[in-house]
């Protein structure tokens, strides 16, 4: 019987948790209500507050998740092969794989992320996001270094920073090939992929070892 509950529990918190996602990638989340949540998801307001504590709760547990499968977009990734140019690859690939599922989730990575758990005002969630996010910054760490001792990447780079450039040029990268398609294709006679490949590999020839 309580397993059950619980089962049932899990599932009134995603059905409400996938209404919440679609209302913030159609109106944002600041312009998001628990009203407008509670409508969409079929349920009354005061059955949403007892799942989530307030709209905060909600966000903090979406952004959690969105990490999560990130880390297990780019974990597998690196898993596809030893080669340092084809693993460089499947990130790229999964990255953009990523976007195009959980367009909302790939936008909520790019938020601010609180760094500061010294005192009690903070989500559990956020602390775990965190966690997630130094184990996503591990995985990448390795891959350099390991491409470092291989002779593949420049010796120079420093490895966080390094991480960080890259983020903040592949999601841009990615969500203009997104919001731009029509344009690339018209003005720059290529595909979103083709777009997206030739910019991978520019990224990629400036940490090389040749590069």
């Amino acid at each position: 019987m309580a397993r059950r509950k619980k089962e049932l529990q899990s599932v009134h918190r995603k059905n409400i948790s996938m209404a919440a996602e679609q209302l913030f990638m159609k109106k944002g989340i600041e312009n998001t209500s628990m009203n407008d949540i509670a409508r969409a998801s079929g349920y009354s307001k005061a059955t949403l507050y007892v799942y989530f504590k307030n709209k905060e709760e909600l966000v903090g547990i979406l952004v959690l998740e969105s990490m999560q499968k990130l880390y297990d977009y780019i974990s597998s990734a690196l898993k596809q092969s030893n080669d340092t140019k084809e693993r460089y690859k499947e990130i790229c690939y999964s990255l953009v794989k990523y976007q195009e599922e959980y367009p909302l989730y790939f936008k909520m990575v790019l938020e601010t992320i609180n760094i500061d758990f010294e005192s009690t005002n903070f989500l559990p969630e956020e602390k775990e996001t965190f966690l997630v996010g130094e184990q996503i910054n591990g995985l990448l760490s390795v891959f350099l270094e390991d491409g470092i001792n291989k002779g593949d990447f420049r010796p120079d780079i420093e490895i966080l920073p390094t991480i960080f450039s890259f983020w903040g040029m592949f999601t841009g990268i990615i969500q203009i090939a997104a919001n731009k398609e029509t344009y690339i294709v018209q003005s720059m006679k290529k595909d979103k992929m083709e777009f997206l490949l030739y910019g991978f590999e520019l990224l990629y020839n400036s940490i090389t070892a040749g590069g």
